[in-house]
């Protein structure tokens, strides 16, 4: 039973992906409009009433702009599922299991959940399928196992996610300064790694930001630099824990480019002996666009 994976926009300007067994769609992160999810869900061959959840990683608005939407009445398979009532004669108001087209669930942990209701935006505004889980306790949506981990970031209760199905395993760490030995572990486990690669740190030194700013994606609960995204992974392949694959993550508007995050990359690992392509396979996701699908 292998997973799939997409990303339908990865970066400061807005990040979702789709991670999928034969039997079950999720979504991490619902950062961008409802149009574009729903054009990223048509790119990967996935019926919008097929996804079962949106795993919020925590509550940064380029995180979160959707999560309102996804399950409101105009929201994923909305038009579907409209459709399949009439043809039941079913009353209004969405079913919450994912049986016969429910809307999908939004899962946060109470941290995270916490500071969404403190933000202007989100002010005693009911979210549809709101749900609350425990990080680092395992939980199963259809046939997918989804773990939770902390990561390193400036917000209330942030992590990353690890999703297994089978012998396949996909995890997603972005939005973090450092990586952690708990982080590292479960990087390790993955088939599939979609790391963040955010910034070159001298274009970020010498970038138009405020120097809090620069200092905040500098610091251990900023972004992960294309340097330490490349001595993570060259640690990796020395102790013999890479995945077969990884997938280059939110990376910068301002202060990188695909081509410097790969070229960074391969830098790296070249001066230790070890070639992107033959001991490794790594691309870059790029920003507001969609991804090939990648089968795990």
């Amino acid at each position: 039973m292998a997973l799939t994976f997409c990303s339908f926009s990865s970066g400061s300007s807005g990040n979702c992906y789709l991670v999928k067994s034969e039997t079950t769609a999720l979504l991490v992160d619902a950062g961008i409009s409802l149009k574009r999810i729903r054009e990223g869900l048509a790119a990967s061959g996935t019926p919008e009433e097929a996804v079962e959840a949106v795993l919020v990683t925590h509550e940064h608005s380029d995180h979160i702009r959707s999560i309102a939407a996804v399950g409101g009445k105009r929201g994923l398979g909305a038009a579907q599922k409209s459709a399949a009532k009439q043809e039941k004669g079913g009353a209004e108001g969405a079913a919450t299991s994912p049986e016969g087209g429910a809307r999908p669930l939004v899962y946060a942990n109470a941290g995270t959940w916490d500071a969404i209701s403190k933000l202007p935006a989100y002010l005693d505004l009911e979210i549809p399928g709101k749900t609350v889980f425990t990080t680092g306790e395992d939980f199963t949506i259809g046939d997918i196992t989804v773990h939770s981990f902390p990561v390193s970031h400036d917000a209330e209760e942030p992590v990353g996610y690890s999703f297994r199905c089978g012998e396949s395993c996909v995890a997603i760490i972005t939005d973090t300064g450092i990586v952690t030995p708990e982080i590292y572990s479960e990087a390790c486990k993955a088939n599939l790694l979609v790391l963040e690669s955010n910034h070159d740190v001298e274009m970020l030194k010498f970038c138009r930001y405020p120097w809090f700013l620069k200092q905040r994606i500098l610091g251990e609960s900023g972004h992960l630099s294309n340097d330490l995204a490349a001595q993570t992974v060259l640690q990796m392949l020395q102790e013999g824990k890479a995945p077969a694959r990884i997938a280059l993550a939110h990376l910068s508007r301002e202060n990188n480019f695909p081509e410097m995050a790969w070229q960074t990359m391969k830098n790296v690992l070249e001066e230790e002996d070890y070639t992107i392509g033959s001991d490794i396979a790594i691309c870059t996701l790029v920003r507001d666009q969609i991804s090939e699908i990648m089968i795990v």
